[in-house]
């Protein structure tokens, strides 16, 4: 039976809530579609394209053209050197993310708002909702491997930075975090560090003072927590001595990084003991993060596409804890949420979310004709189980362009 309420967040009503739309997605894809031009009729982009104040999907398809990110360069580059009209959508831009460069081996900028914000809290509260209801979490901490690097400015004078810096510094972020339990057991100074390598000594040092709170361990890539354990098995005794001693280790020389974490450290020679003889006992570090966060539920994040390589170690590291992957998303924004977190992250599978944007599937294939002629598109409560497909995405902070 799920938990009525949970920090903030009534998990029934989530769960009813998503329920109620993905069962008329239809409907709920023509509003969302509707929204969308609404708000972004003014635009441009919009305006050349002869759709006149239409919002129908009929209109959409026939006017708007299916585009790449490289076709919209132009428009973002505008944007980000300062124009401040309505480009692509009716209202001004204020960030710039900058996509992980995953799918294409560089990275780009890819406009943010206040509305995908909202896209990404909503879908972290639905996969929530469903991953609470299989592993009811406890009051506590989550050891968090997230960083987030001084944001940039563009040559207009907007903000820059990765997707997850544009997160963790949105004022939104962390009363959305709190209301799921996402309680990170390091201190901002450690996630907004200047350093990668020293605020990745602190996580997991913060994550051994906290050991007994900790319920889950999370990253947003898979290989960042393998990372991260990897990084365990070279520093695990200058930890304990830092835990022994309460001195923090001379290799942390950011000096806000320091400070937040001398007031955490206090000589505790007990738990440098049971965490160096926990350490000493394991066979080729099997199951370490389970023998240290012995009241951990899973392992969370991205575990899925060019994330599983990384399984069969992290695997090895969790030793009995669950891996359960992240939800589902691109470069443009979300997409979906994992609502069946049992699910190993090679099997897992996602639910697209039909308020969040507008979205369309070509047949995979037909994909190669992209090239050539306008594809083939389905609508979300056309697509047929079993088959493959290729995304396209429209927003609230663009056009209609495939996911990446």
């Amino acid at each position: 039976m799920l938990e009525k309420k949970m920090e903030g967040i009534d998990t029934n009503k989530v769960i009813e809530e998503f329920e109620a739309i993905t069962k008329d997605a239809g409907r709920v894809q023509r509003e969302t579609l509707k929204k969308i031009l609404e708000e972004n009729g003014s635009a441009e982009y919009l305006q050349n394209l002869g759709l006149n104040g239409r919002t129908d999907p009929e209109s959409f398809k026939s006017c708007v053209p299916l585009v790449t990110h490289k076709d919209l360069e132009a428009y973002i580059h505008r944007i980000a050197d300062g124009d401040s009209s309505s480009i692509l959508t009716g209202k001004p831009i204020p960030n710039m993310s900058l996509s992980s460069g995953t799918t294409q081996g560089k990275r780009k900028f890819v406009p943010f708002n206040d509305e995908l914000m909202e896209n990404t809290l909503q879908i972290f509260r639905t996969s929530f909702a469903f991953r609470n209801r299989e592993f009811p979490l406890e009051k506590g901490k989550s050891l968090q491997f997230v960083y987030s690097s001084k944001p940039g400015k563009t040559k207009g004078g907007l903000g820059a930075g990765t997707a997850t810096t544009n997160l963790y510094r949105n004022s939104k972020y962390k009363s959305g975090m709190k209301a799921i339990q996402f309680h990170c057991c390091s201190p901002d100074e450690v996630i907004f560090g200047p350093d990668f390598h020293q605020s990745l000594y602190c996580h997991l040092l913060c994550g051994l003072l906290f050991r007994e709170e900790i319920q889950f361990v999370f990253s947003t890539f898979a290989h960042s927590i393998v990372l991260a354990f990897r990084t365990f098995e070279q520093v695990w005794e200058e930890l304990c001595n830092d835990i022994r001693d309460g001195e923090l280790s001379s290799r942390v020389t950011a000096v806000s990084v320091r400070m937040a974490m001398q007031k955490l450290l206090r000589p505790n020679p007990e738990l440098a003991d049971s965490i160096y003889k926990k350490c000493s006992g394991l066979s080729n570090w099997y199951g370490v993060i389970s023998e240290l966060f012995p009241n951990a539920k899973y392992i969370y994040g991205i575990m899925t596409g060019s994330m599983e390589p990384y399984l069969k170690k992290l695997r090895h590291y969790a030793g009995e804890l669950p891996l359960m992957s992240a939800d589902y998303g691109s470069s443009e924004g979300w997409i979906a949420a994992n609502v069946n977190p049992k699910l190993p992250p090679e099997m897992a599978t996602f639910a697209v979310l039909p308020n969040i944007g507008y979205f369309e599937f070509i047949p995979l294939e037909d994909s190669d004709e992209c090239m050539y002629k306008e594809p083939r598109l389905v609508g979300l409560t056309e697509v047929k189980i079993g088959e493959d497909y290729e995304i396209v995405v429209t927003n609230f902070a663009g056009t209609r362009n495939f996911s990446s």
